[in-house]
């Protein structure tokens, strides 16, 4: 099946209406939303599609194609700040949508789009959510992976699920790669972008400053890409592989605050090797070859629906814990983790590198 013409020869061409989706708000599922996007998009070719988002998210709005605009409105995850919802529902009542889907199945997810008036407001029954949402759909628990509960609402009520989605796409123009590497003074060879954060300590591999140091006794430079939270693990790496000298392979901090960053990061690396986590969905979406390291959760739950370059298991011996889906490590040992060698990760990377070389070289 092509997953690029699910619609063909049942596309509606004749709506024009614009539709908002309310999706997730964490990193990782903010990229896996570009999937609804396209599947929209193929539905209704000539519908707009807009995605409310945080600050945080905001800038991979710039590289999703098929969005028209970002909707920046901060709410407080642990409140419900009726004020902010009132303020939220005034600016999508004048942008006129015609329909909203409602990804997470969260009473106050549905608040704003029902204020606002819009027709049609697509979601699952959720937290008993009557009036709130007026296109019901049922069956939520039965859809087996994240991505196929949040895709199944841009599809005909009832459609079966098909073989596969359409993969996110994260497309980042050469020319600002190449204004960003000026700006950051990194020169313009091949780079291991190393992503040792995530949600959950159990999802953390902790061999990274390991790994770092023999990388940079190979000749590569590396990145250490992240938020605030990895700022101390980053130094941690640093110290570990060294700074480098000039003209030499050294290691670099480029955490920061600013997800823009890590995106370009991202792309312009060679390789990126990554937890589950945000930044390996931000990978895999701009085509940079991507090693996802899994320990506690599924990849076939939880990776990219892009290809990963690499799946990192423990597969030494068969654990009964693994995976327990969990963000703490029950067991105490952390073995799904803990057994993954820094040398056994580096080989990978090794690889990873050399085949996109040569697959470089052959296009």
């Amino acid at each position: 099946m092509n997953i690029d013409s699910q619609f063909v020869g049942d596309a509606d061409r004749s709506d024009t209406r614009p539709i908002l989706i309310i999706p997730y708000m964490w990193i990782g599922d903010f990229v896996r939303n570009h999937t609804v996007v396209r599947v929209l998009k193929e539905r209704w070719p000539n519908r707009p599609v807009d995605l409310l988002t945080t600050s945080l998210c905001a800038p991979l709005i710039d590289y999703m194609p098929g969005v028209r605009a970002g909707i920046v409105w901060d709410l407080p995850r642990s409140r419900l700040a009726m004020g902010r919802q009132l303020g939220l529902a005034e600016l999508l009542r004048k942008r006129n949508y015609g329909t909203a889907l409602v990804l997470p199945r969260t009473w106050k997810a549905a608040i704003a789009p029902a204020l606002a008036g819009i027709p049609e407001r697509v979601g699952f029954v959720g937290e008993f959510r009557f009036g709130l949402i007026n296109r019901w759909r049922w069956g939520e628990k039965r859809l087996p992976r994240f991505i196929d509960k949040n895709a199944a609402l841009a599809q005909p009520d009832g459609a079966p699920l098909p073989p596969e989605w359409p993969v996110p796409q994260l497309r980042v123009p050469a020319e600002e790669i190449v204004r960003w590497r000026k700006a950051n003074g990194l020169s313009g060879g091949a780079a291991v972008a190393l992503a040792p954060g995530s949600v959950g300590v159990s999802k953390r591999w902790t061999y990274y400053p390991e790994a770092a140091r023999l990388l940079v006794e190979r000749g590569l430079e590396v990145w250490v890409v992240g938020g605030p939270a990895e700022k101390g693990l980053a130094q941690e790496i640093v110290a570990a592989g060294g700074p480098g000298t000039a003209g030499g392979p050294g290691v670099r901090d480029l955490t920061g605050t600013d997800l823009r960053n890590g995106v370009l990061a991202m792309a312009a690396a060679g390789v990126a090797i990554s937890n589950d986590s945000g930044l390996m969905h931000v990978a895999a979406a701009l085509d940079t070859p991507t090693m996802g390291i899994f320990g506690p959760t599924s990849p076939y739950l939880w990776a990219p629906l892009n290809s990963l370059a690499a799946t990192v298991v423990q597969d030494k011996e068969m654990l009964p814990c693994q995976p327990c889906q969990s963000t703490i490590c029950k067991m105490n040992d952390h073995r799904c983790m803990r057994d993954l060698a820094a040398s056994e990760v580096v080989g990978i990377a090794e690889r990873v590198l050399g085949e996109a070389g040569a697959h470089k070289r052959q296009s």
